[in-house]
């Protein structure tokens, strides 16, 4: 359905070629020596850089053809070509007269060198973010995804009128956005959305607002292009990566080095090439174009002016092009994946003109003035009259010409997104990839329809929850499942109330009757984590039976921390024969009375709050979440007084060359009378079968693959997982799996074991061991998973210690 979707609406089929190829040079007057990375534009949108040797070709639609060529410090030429040439054609450039000489240097690798490992040594200096102490400005943005005006829509079938009509009079897509930025030293930059309009759609598509297509600064180690990394040319290990030279230096009241640089080594992370203009006296940068070639091709610029009594060079602008390369890269939108410009190429195109243009312009810059900005706030907030500016509001702070396809973007694809329910469409998809599928006012909860455990067999069921449609204060929610093993009904019932919209505050209250795994344990503000298949479930077998009343208060304390309170009353029953020991008496059947708080903090994530709520719109880590539990006897006569912490941490690395290794720590404990119903496991996902192929089912995400099921229980538990991936290797363009490095931690004790009666487990007072590897993403989401334990808990029979078995992980 995604795929149809944006095929539909940024591609076609039926592109007329332009056959008209210009080929030249473009060269320094005096010297003759190319210039890299100058712009040859014809009169439409059309355009070129020039190579590292100064080569170009650009493709139009017919002659004459009206050339524009410009290269900083140098005269901008014009020059017409009337009628087509044989060869090159080669264009000379004059230098900007300028007051000022140019600065002689002997130009070699080793001062090239010199000078950026001195601008790398100045960069705290020099970045804006660490040489000022706060700062404002407003800018511009427009986005658009397009096709050169030379490509031409033309087909007979009249179905697809409305695709002529966008192809050759509108943008495929096309957003505006002014914002406010403000910087205070200490806090990340903030930034206000006060106004944002998008082709097609009433309201805006959230996502794209949180996509950083482009990095506004070049003194960070990486450099982002459509939250994809690279080694930045200023980067502490740019001098291991890039190669530079001086190309020479410009002729002006703040002369620059003109410095190229292009990688030294591996193309996959390190594959930028471009020119830096280095501010001779400072070594600030003034100007910077990038390029990068490959699966996506990309022409960056960042322009910065002088601010003399900061002796600051700002950024004013910036634009980044982003064009359909040799691959299958791809980038995200509306929360889907598209490939820019891969339908319609077949091996005859000999050009492709779709691509994807941001340019943001810079104004109101303040610098060193005071800014009322707070840590806690989100990185990126949507002022709530956004989507309403006037006309008027827009043209006071626009400061690119809206062109006549600009214009006829807005209602042209209106028109296209009303008649192909587009809205719709990427409503079902962003609902999709967190779980749920909206119809109407309702949205259904995609994991209950079908699941299948040990001790249900297979569960059918249907499940979910209203949304705004149905009201922006209350929800409902509710959930009916059938087991056919057990030949028994569940469900769930409940509903909420908005009682602070401002920090998404919400009072619920809900009932439960189902059953639930012995010994798990769950934090209340985790997120869930959607996938159509949970892996583990397939080999449970011991539950018991609940019947809970629950009230809660959900509170977004900030938007790096979130908060829960619940108090319960739950009646338990158990599925097997277990027996619980306490005072004197034997215990099947008890009541619990609950009271829970839960924690969770992201302190380097970065959100995204619009009208409907927060978005983490880039995972920062660790991520911490912490829950305290206590039960209370007596009161509504619950049984047992018991006491429950647990804090768990995760911490994940992503490398530049796409391998990552994440920590994943939690710690629990429990004290007082507590069952084993609501004590700890660690996550076991051995069924307990006789051989290794009966064992044979799907590897969990964060599991025990070698521990059997009911082997250890604990009131004192600590595990540590370890993962490491290496990136993905490419065997043919659809098969990239993914070899990971697994190694698991776990170390616990229970007392007083002899008060479990009915069931036999044992004690975790040695660290269990299991280290092991998957190769995932071998075939639609599915790969092989291999673990074997060894230490204190190595078991008599070697093949008793494996683990073999499929992995999943779909991304939706």
């Amino acid at each position: 359905m995604r795929n149809k979707l944006f095929c539909l609406l940024f591609f076609t089929h039926f592109i007329l070629i332009a056959q008209v190829s210009i080929k030249g040079t473009v060269t320094d007057a005096s010297s003759s020596q190319p210039l890299p990375f100058a712009t040859v534009k014809t009169g439409t949108e059309s355009y070129a850089m020039t190579s590292v040797n100064g080569e170009f070709v650009i493709r139009c639609k017919n002659y004459p053809v009206n050339l524009t060529v410009s290269f900083l410090g140098y005269q901008t030429k014009n020059i017409q070509i009337p009628s087509k040439s044989t060869g090159k054609i080669e264009i000379k450039l004059l230098p900007k007269e300028e007051s000022l000489s140019a600065v002689n240097l002997d130009i070699t690798e080793n001062v090239a060198s010199k000078i950026i490992k001195e601008a790398i040594r100045r960069k705290r200096q020099n970045n804006p973010k660490k040489a000022l102490n706060s700062y404002s400005y407003k800018s511009y943005n427009k986005l658009k995804i397009t096709k050169d005006n030379q490509a031409k829509l033309d087909t007979r079938d009249t179905t697809k009128i409305d695709m002529q009509r966008l192809f050759n009079e509108a943008h495929s897509f096309l957003s505006e956005k002014i914002s406010l930025h403000q910087f205070r030293k200490g806090i990340d930059e903030k930034e206000t959305v006060l106004a944002t309009r998008m082709t097609g759609f009433k309201e805006p598509i959230y996502n794209i607002l949180g996509i950083k297509i482009q990095s506004n600064s070049l003194y960070e180690d990486d450099y982002t292009i459509f939250n994809n990394k690279y080694i930045g040319p200023l980067s502490n290990r740019a001098l291991r990566n890039y190669y530079y030279k001086i190309l020479g230096t410009t002729r002006a009241k703040k002369p620059a080095f003109i410095i190229l640089f292009q990688p030294r080594k591996s193309k996959k992370f390190a594959s930028l090439e471009g020119i830096l203009y280095l501010d001779i006296k400072t070594l600030q940068i003034q100007n910077a174009i990038i390029e990068l070639r490959g699966e996506l091709n990309v022409m960056a610029t960042h322009n910065f002016e002088y601010f003399s009594e900061q002796e600051n060079w700002f950024p004013i602008s910036q634009e980044i092009t982003i064009r359909p390369g040799d691959g299958r890269q791809k980038v995200s939108l509306f929360g889907g994946q598209i490939s820019i410009g891969r339908v319609g190429n077949s091996k005859k195109d000999t050009i492709n003109n779709d691509f994807l243009v941001s340019k943001t312009d810079l104004f109101d810059i303040k610098l060193n003035t005071p800014q009322d900005i707070k840590q806690g706030d989100a990185s990126i907030k949507i002022a709530p009259e956004a989507n309403d500016r006037s006309e008027v509001y827009w043209n006071q702070y626009r400061t690119s010409t809206i062109t006549e396809k600009d214009s006829n973007s807005f209602p042209v694809v209106d028109s296209i997104v009303k008649a192909q329910n587009i809205e719709r469409k990427i409503d079902v998809i962003q609902s999709f990839n967190i779980g749920y599928y909206p119809v109407g006012f309702f949205n259904f909860d995609l994991t209950y329809p079908i699941k299948y455990n040990n001790f249900e067999g297979l569960r059918l069921g249907l499940g979910g929850l209203t949304n705004a449609k149905f009201s922006k204060r209350f929800r409902l929610e509710g959930y009916l499942v059938y087991g056919f093993r057990d030949s028994k009904s569940k469900f769930g019932i409940g509903g909420g109330m908005l009682i602070n919209k401002n920090s998404g505050s919400w009072l619920n209250v809900n009932y439960t009757d189902d059953i639930r795994e012995v010994g798990s344990f769950l934090y209340l503000t985790d997120r869930r984590v959607y996938s159509l298949f949970e892996p583990r479930l397939v080999n449970i077998d011991f539950y018991y039976k609940h019947r809970t009343w629950s009230s809660s208060i959900q509170h977004q304390i900030s938007p790096k921390f979130l908060s829960e309170a619940q108090f319960s009353v739950s009646n338990i029953n158990q599925t097997k024969g277990y027996q619980y020991l306490n005072d004197g008496a034997l215990f099947s059947a008890y009541k619990t009375v609950e009271s829970t708080i839960a924690l969770r903090w992201s302190p380097f994530s970065k959100f995204l709050q619009t009208p409907k709520g927060m978005k983490e719109i880039h995972e920062g880590y660790p991520k911490i979440s912490a829950q305290y539990t206590q039960g209370f006897k007596g009161v509504f006569d619950g049984s047992f007084d018991y006491s429950k912490i647990g804090i768990k941490a995760e911490y994940v690395i992503n490398r530049i060359n796409q391998s990552r290794t994440s920590f994943l720590l939690e710690a629990n404990v429990a004290t007082g009378d507590v069952p084993l119903t609501h004590l700890y496991h660690a996550y076991p996902n051995a069924p307990t079968k006789e051989t290794v192929l009966q064992r044979f089912s799907v590897a969990g995400r964060r599991t025990f693959e070698t521990m059997f099921f009911g082997e250890f229980f604990s009131d004192r538990l600590a595990t540590l997982q370890l993962k490491h991936s290496i990136k993905p290797f490419r065997v043919v363009n659809w098969l990239n799996p993914e070899l990971v490095f697994i190694t698991r931690y776990a170390i616990g004790d229970v007392d007083n074991i002899q008060n479990h009666q009915g069931v036999d487990f044992g004690s975790l007072q040695q660290l269990y061991q299991e280290s092991g590897f998957e190769i995932n993403k071998l075939f639609a989401g599915f790969g092989l998973s291999f673990a074997y334990r060894y230490g204190a808990y190595h078991l008599p029979r070697f093949e008793d210690n494996i683990s073999f078995k499929f992995t999943f992980y779909l991304k939706l």
